[in-house]
């Protein structure tokens, strides 16, 4: 008298009954299941109605009569027939998810074939199949719910459930932000174009990105991906990029982002074309350009070879070898490598130094030549004074006049004048003295001879 393969078991004595015995009839559950609310049915009627005594899972026929003789069952209530295997409160999303629908058949019928059944919030994920199992092999946060289970026979007319169990998947919070530049190091030129790519090493669910420079609030994109045209030099800055899942939010480490601004107009002070010089004075050329990223190199050349570096060439007492063509070459690049190369090159300027020999020599002569000519005029007077006492006027002797040097002035003989003819008692007049000018740049060879005062 026992159910099929139920969980139920109504245990009765396996000895032949005879009447005026006592019998005792026990609702147990399979298993060791604690069993509550327990009924006996005589066929189908209550057997509390039939003033049948017993306890809560118990049964007692005594003494035993023949009205006593029919189908015995029992029902009551208990934990379910299949258990799940113990499952986390919480999983991450992307792990697998392993749920068991265990049952213990009745020892009756061990072997009778079973089929399950799994289901989510009433809805079914799986079977029938004969498999316990439900396997999951990445879980997302649309798997979370309460999971339950179905075991019944092949025909479909016994069936049990179990209890929920609830499931919660948590998305895995965004980690790992890191960010990749093309060209790498984040290094260009102005008016090239730079892209950014943000790449996050854990992370699941749906993912927002978010683009920013500095400490600015609004994005300057979004997506994991930021491309820059014609960079600026005022788009230089740390970037960084920012990811969420809605529910946490991660950031990159910023990334430099510089804008090399190329050298031009190279410009060397004092400026060109030419620039004189006395042999002995310190000359001292500085080269600057008008933009250009730092840091700026500077080369100086003279008739085209190299001769210093840096941003000031100071000749100190300058000679005539230091006399030609200077230039200087201001340079930028890009990266450490110099893959790219950015040059100015000033214009040239011409330096010449002059010696101090040169200058003396010319000098002197034209001393000389004035000296020569004060005292040819000294002694011009005089001749006069005893001429003119001594001896009637006759006609001047000449002496070569001295040609000057660069920047001196000739003065002539002091010819006296004559008095007027056929006046012999005139006084005579006092000499007058002619001063020719002959500017240095207009002095010719053939310029040399006597000048006289004509009156």
């Amino acid at each position: 008298m026992g159910s099929a393969w139920d969980w139920l078991v109504l245990q009765v004595p396996l000895w032949p009954l005879l009447e005026g015995d006592t019998v005792t009839l026990r609702c147990r559950g399979s298993g060791d299941k604690s069993v509550t609310g327990v009924t006996f049915y005589y066929g189908d009627e209550d057997v509390r109605r039939m003033s049948l005594r017993g306890t809560e899972q118990s049964l007692s026929l005594s003494p035993l009569q023949l009205h006593h003789r029919g189908r015995y069952r029992c029902r009551g209530s208990s934990s379910s027939p299949c258990r799940c295997w113990r499952v986390p409160p919480e999983i991450t999303e992307g792990s697998p998810l392993n749920l068991s629908c265990l049952s213990t058949p009745s020892p009756l019928r061990p072997r009778a074939p079973l089929l399950h059944l799994f289901y989510r919030d009433g809805q079914r994920v799986g079977g029938p199949q004969e498999s316990p199992q439900l396997r999951v092999p990445a879980v997302g946060v649309s798997d979370s719910g309460n999971y339950s289970c179905q075991v019944r026979s092949e025909s479909g007319t016994v069936r049990k459930n179990s209890s929920n169990v609830h499931v919660t998947v948590r998305r895995v919070p965004p980690s790992g932000v890191s960010l990749r530049a093309q060209p790498p190091g984040a290094q260009v030129a102005l008016g090239d174009r730079l892209e950014l790519r943000c790449a996050v090493a854990a992370g699941t669910g749906p993912l927002s990105f978010s683009w920013h420079r500095g400490g600015s609030g609004a994005p300057l994109g979004t997506g994991p991906r930021l491309e820059l045209r014609r960079l600026g030099d005022n788009d230089s800055g740390r970037y960084h990029c920012r990811v969420s899942d809605g529910d946490s939010v991660a950031e990159s480490v910023p990334l430099n982002v510089t804008v090399l601004v190329p050298v031009a107009n190279a410009t060397v002070t004092p400026g060109p074309p030419a620039l004189r010089v006395r042999a002995g004075e310190p000359v001292t050329l500085r080269c600057s350009v008008q933009v250009g990223s730092a840091p700026v190199t500077f080369t100086w050349l003279r008739d085209g070879q190299e001769v210093a570096r840096g941003p000031l060439l100071e000749l100190g007492d300058t000679e005539r070898r230091h006399s030609g063509t200077y230039q200087c070459v201001a340079t930028n690049q890009l990266g450490r490598d110099g893959h790219r190369v950015f040059q100015a090159l000033s214009a040239e300027l011409a330096l010449e130094v002059t010696t101090w020999g040169h200058r003396d020599t010319a000098v002197a002569a034209g001393v000389g030549a004035s000296l020569v000519s004060l005292l040819l005029i000294a002694a011009a007077i005089a001749g006069w004074h005893r001429h003119h006492r001594r001896a009637p006027r006759t006609p001047q002797h000449r002496s070569p006049a001295v040609p000057p040097d660069e920047g001196e002035v000739l003065y002539s003989h002091v010819v006296p004048a004559q008095g007027t003819a056929g006046s012999p008692g005139a006084t005579p007049e006092v000499p007058q003295v002619t001063y020719a000018e002959l500017a240095a740049p207009r002095w010719h060879p053939g310029d040399s001879g006597d000048y006289e005062n004509v009156l």
